[in-house]
């Protein structure tokens, strides 16, 4: 039963955020804005079909156990995706509010995804094995968290500021995505359940692109 209802959620999940995306792409027009949005939401859906379609497929088949190679590359072409979907997003804030220069920012921006990738990229999270380390787990989202919160602050704050009704919500759904993920990281292999947050984390990265979806149906 697991198999097939988390199956079906990952695949509505995947071809909702990447058709959306190529949609945004196609009818963005001369919009900058909402076509980097589309790259964001395909990034999105591209980067996180490397984890769930091999977890889809281990659930359907052996199980997890015997998939563990492909789930953990997986999971670290995933983190860094995800890292490269946050750099978009401050651009997309960027071209939104139409924010010029704060070279400072940007480059905070790029350190912190910066380090976020490097610490992807170090042996000692092994990504292979079945037993990887909760410590790098947490290091190496650190950066991540950090970046999540800049991005958050920057959309609260333009919209208040600009009164921006269809964007209103963008900061509040980068909140419940790592509210949602953080206890995953912390404490998912020790209680496996926990490991159910990741349901609500899904719709909350949906919210954010349908956010920019309907902005643009509306503004363009």
């Amino acid at each position: 039963m697991q198999a097939i209802v988390e199956t079906l959620f990952d695949a509505v999940y995947l071809i909702t955020v990447i058709t959306l995306g190529i949609r945004m792409i196609r009818g963005s027009g001369n919009s900058r804005q909402f076509r980097l949005f589309g790259w964001m939401a395909v990034v999105l859906g591209a980067g996180d079909s490397f984890h769930l379609i091999p977890r889809a497929l281990a659930l359907c088949t052996t199980g997890l156990e015997n998939y563990t190679v492909a789930l953990g590359l997986g999971k670290c072409i995933t983190s860094v995706t995800m890292t490269v979907f946050y750099v978009l997003l401050y651009y997309v804030w960027r071209l939104r509010y139409k924010v010029s220069g704060q070279s400072g920012l940007t480059a905070a921006v790029y350190v912190l995804a910066g380090v976020r990738i490097a610490l992807c990229m170090m042996p000692q999270n092994q990504w292979l094995s079945a037993d990887a380390p909760l410590n790098w787990g947490i290091w190496r989202n650190i950066p991540f968290a950090l970046l999540g919160l800049v991005v958050i602050v920057l959309f609260y704050r333009s919209t208040k500021e600009h009164g921006d009704s269809a964007f209103r919500w963008m900061w509040l759904t980068i909140v419940l995505s790592f509210g949602f993920y953080i206890p995953v990281v912390l404490w998912a292999d020790a209680v496996p359940l926990v490991g159910m947050l990741m349901i609500p984390k899904t719709c909350a990265y949906v919210w954010t692109v349908l956010i920019g979806y309907f902005a643009m149906k509306k503004e363009c």
